[in-house]
């Protein structure tokens, strides 16, 4: 959720105090609108319709909601070639953060939309992605597209690309990164 932070601050106050940008893996969009085309949706990286957002949100809210985290982290967030024994750590992070909360912030999250402000971006960036992550690399590659300049890459499913590739693979991650910010 990073770069909807990063989004809102280049928001609020613009160019203050940034001068290069970094978004990892953040569709600029979540929430499905109607009528949307699949082409649309992919653009946006848009994965819930609103009550499918309100659903998932009532189940990390609700009094099983360990549940349907560890589903996230299990099923979602990393690719099937992650070490399995490595995501309890990841789960018991996630589960410090209280539930309840945890669904305020996602369905606050979802139902941004932040095209119009992606579009103001104009310092140097780069997006990086993933093949294999929730969000789709046709939206990531839109994010790029909107900022003159920015750089784009996206990792294969192979190299780690699900959404947490910074944990899968970050020898290439950071030379990624390494490389952008000089």
């Amino acid at each position: 959720m990073g770069c909807s932070v990063i989004w809102s601050y280049w928001d609020l106050f613009g160019r203050d105090r940034i001068t290069r940008m970094v978004l990892i893996d953040q569709a600029p969009t979540v929430n499905v609108l109607n009528g949307w085309t699949d082409e649309q949706k992919a653009e946006a990286g848009a994965l819930f319709a609103a009550q499918a957002l309100y659903d998932t949100a009532a189940a990390l809210a609700g009094p099983d909601g360990v549940k349907p985290t560890e589903g996230l982290v299990n099923d979602l967030l990393f690719t099937k070639s992650y070490p399995r024994d490595k995501l309890g750590w990841v789960l018991a992070q996630n589960l410090e953060f209280p539930r309840e909360y945890g669904a305020r912030l996602l369905v606050d999250h979802c139902t941004q939309d932040w095209r119009d402000t992606i579009r103001t971006i104009d310092i140097p960036a780069v997006v990086v992605g993933g093949r294999a992550s929730f969000f789709t690399p046709r939206s990531q590659e839109w994010v790029a597209q909107q900022m003159p300049g920015a750089l784009v890459h996206i990792f294969a499913a192979e190299e780690g690309g699900g959404h947490f590739r910074l944990m899968e693979n970050p020898a290439k991650f950071n030379r990624v990164l390494g490389e952008f910010l000089g």
